[in-house]
């Protein structure tokens, strides 16, 4: 998939030295210049609103509804401590990543950057890693769904016969629901056609956080006390204890993971002004409202729940009434994961559809379906459907939320989120070993990977008990 793109970035690697330019050095005012190979026949209108709009929508989905769950795992110090310093780190990585000279990465994808500055074997391992993550999130993405519709109808049940009344309903069809949308959806071309399905995901991103924020704090008046202690849930087993803790960083490591859509999302900025320059923009924006969300929707439902937060803060059902704001909530989560489900896949899309467009153009053709001037491209058709259909049948199979999350997030926050930024950075600002930067940069992945091995046992024992316990 890469042989026909790595000479010529290793020429452009080697002129760019012959004639004293280090690769990354002083390229803003050739920024706006440059060819931008795929996308040169797209006019680029982008700008830090709507990059923020895509990081919202792709960032802020299913990780902040089980925060309020995490944080009663950690307890009232470690909870907030831990979101504020895995934001950080993935703040770093993106500032890290931004750094990357456009024509470096030829597609704009963040596996191509890999392969071009790091080589082929680590461009495989990372291909691998990538295709698992979007993936998975598109998993998580019809678990949640699937979980938000199911809670729509048990919340009206619970309002008609009562809390006790018989309201159990099972998932799997409402994801099938949920997938059947997203056979639709993915029918868009590529991401550059999706700016409106961000702005719509963000906006509802950022109203179900309110609704959950606002329900935890009058919950908390309406009891008047804060519930919650300082190390979090006690149980007596103390092992099981330390496997939650690890369950609930890895559920917040999840909700941070969005550096493999940062290329993606910066290739569609105009400039000037550099496209790095306001992608860093946009990462903090985005990094802070995060973080600060997640913390506040953490808090408000800790708050309210204590020891009996329920793992999804609005379908664990602590909440009852009023049942149209519960219903309005779920239906937001649904209507961000329609547009948060695309932007991820997208780019898998996108990385699968080059590839086979390369070996087989003729496969690649749109026709006419003889339905007005609508047109279907055959491989496109097939292929998408194929994938959401896989991604809902693995949600089927293994509908446990926050397991999952964690699960997910363990695998591929340390590799894709640390370790290869860290190394591409080192490489392409040609970083001397034991200078100061490289000691530090260092200790923060050597870190994180502990981080990240921890949450990963924690999950795959949370998994195992959970299917087969």
């Amino acid at each position: 998939m890469f042989q026909n793109t790595k000479p010529r970035i290793i020429s452009y690697i080697r002129e760019e030295s012959r004639i004293g330019k280090m690769p990354g050095e002083d390229y803003e005012e050739e920024e706006d210049q440059m060819p931008l190979l795929q996308t040169s026949a797209l006019k680029l209108t982008g700008n830090v609103w709507t990059a923020l709009a895509h990081l919202i929508a792709g960032v802020i989905g299913s990780g902040v509804l089980s925060m309020a769950w995490s944080m009663a795992q950690l307890g009232w110090i470690a909870g907030p401590l831990s979101i504020i310093l895995i934001a950080f780190f993935s703040l770093v990585s993106a500032f890290l990543i931004s750094n990357i000279h456009p024509s470096i990465t030829l597609n704009h994808s963040y596996l191509q950057a890999v392969h071009t500055i790091l080589g082929y074997k680590n461009g495989l391992i990372c291909g691998c890693l990538v295709y698992f993550s979007l993936f998975k999130t598109g998993v998580v993405y019809v678990i949640t769904s699937g979980i938000c519709m199911r809670a729509i109808r048990q919340s009206n049940c619970y309002h008609e016969e009562g809390h006790e009344g018989d309201c159990e309903y099972k998932n799997e069809y409402y994801m099938v629901a949920f997938g059947v949308v997203e056979i639709v959806a993915s029918q868009i071309p590529n991401i550059f056609h999706t700016k409106w399905l961000s702005i719509i995901a963000a906006a509802m991103s950022l109203t179900y956080s309110c609704i959950g924020i606002g329900l935890g704090i009058a919950q908390v008046i309406g009891q008047g006390r804060i519930e919650g202690s300082m190390n979090g849930i006690s149980t007596s087993n103390p092992s099981q204890k330390v496997w939650l803790v690890g369950e609930a960083i890895g559920d917040i490591l999840f909700s941070f993971t969005y550096s493999l859509i940062l290329l993606e999302i910066q290739s569609t900025l105009k400039s000037p002004p550099p496209q790095k320059e306001t992608m860093k923009k946009a990462s903090t924006i985005g990094v802070l409202i995060t973080a600060s969300l997640y913390i506040c929707c953490g808090a408000s439902g800790y708050a309210a729940f204590g020891d009996s937060t329920p793992g999804n803060l609005l379908t664990g059902f602590g909440f009852y009434e009023p049942y149209w704001l519960v219903d309005f909530g779920n239906a937001c989560i649904v209507v961000h994961l329609v547009g948060g489900y695309q932007i991820y896949s997208q780019t898998l899309f996108a990385i699968v559809e080059g590839w086979y467009a390369e070996k087989f153009q003729i496969m690649t053709r749109e026709m006419d379906v003889g339905i007005g001037s609508l047109r279907v491209n055959p491989f496109r058709l097939c292929f998408r459907t194929t994938y959401v259909v896989l991604t809902t049948t693995v949600a089927i199979l293994f509908p446990y939320f926050n397991q999952v999350l964690a699960f997910s997030g363990s695998i591929i926050f340390w590799p894709l989120t640390i370790y290869f930024p860290v190394e591409m950075y080192f490489l392409y600002n040609r970083i001397l070993p034991w200078t100061t930067t490289w000691i530090l940069l260092r200790i923060y992945t050597i870190f994180c990977m502990l981080l990240t091995i921890f949450t990963f046992a924690a999950s795959l024992q949370g998994l195992i008990s959970k299917r087969f316990g």
